[in-house]
């Protein structure tokens, strides 16, 4: 499937996510991110939000920029901010003082060597948290994305290409596709 087909696929409420997908999918659309990092971004979305058809899509289509250890640092993404959204989301959400002084006490070791250029697992890590609505982890991966110098436009992409990818999942949904 194309992105054009997957774009007709879209009923008319969507019609507005049409115009984004593709958008948000190239280097005009995502202006702060390399080619690379835009698909990087967009697989990792699409394994966070369990979406096999998106996650075909984005690797037919971006297959030129994604080499086998960047969809390895997807997946591995996917699955630890997995957990890292749902433990740091419910501390917060708790707000019990007690609870987060005690330590996670969780592996996280995929963070510190992803297997790929940190900046772009960081990217990854970003968008997930997004999706998984955790403030913290947000956070945290901003603070990170600064510290590597990444613009506010490549920040604000990552976040786009998350929230259109979900957006998309969400109108196919409520079309029964």
């Amino acid at each position: 499937m194309t992105i054009q087909e997957l774009k007709d696929k879209i009923p008319d409420y969507g019609r507005d996510i049409r115009l984004n997908l593709e958008s948000v999918l190239s280097p005009e659309g995502s202006p702060g991110l390399t080619p690379k990092q835009i698909w990087s971004v967009a697989l990792a979305s699409s394994y966070a939000l369990e979406d096999a058809t998106l996650v075909k899509l984005i690797l037919a289509q971006g297959a030129s920029d994604l080499d086998d250890a960047t969809v390895e640092a997807s997946k591995a993404a996917a699955v630890i901010m997995g957990m890292n959204n749902v433990y740091y989301r419910g501390q917060h959400l708790m707000e019990d003082a007690e609870l987060k002084k005690l330590p996670a006490r969780l592996r996280m070791n995929v963070i510190g060597k992803p297997g790929i250029e940190k900046v772009d697992f960081e990217l990854m890590c970003f968008a997930i948290s997004a999706i998984g609505a955790c403030g913290q982890c947000l956070t945290s991966h901003l603070h990170e994305l600064r510290k590597a110098s990444v613009s506010n436009e490549g920040i604000q992409s990552s976040l786009k290409i998350a929230s259109v990818l979900h957006a998309t999942q969400r109108a196919l949904k409520i079309a029964g596709l």
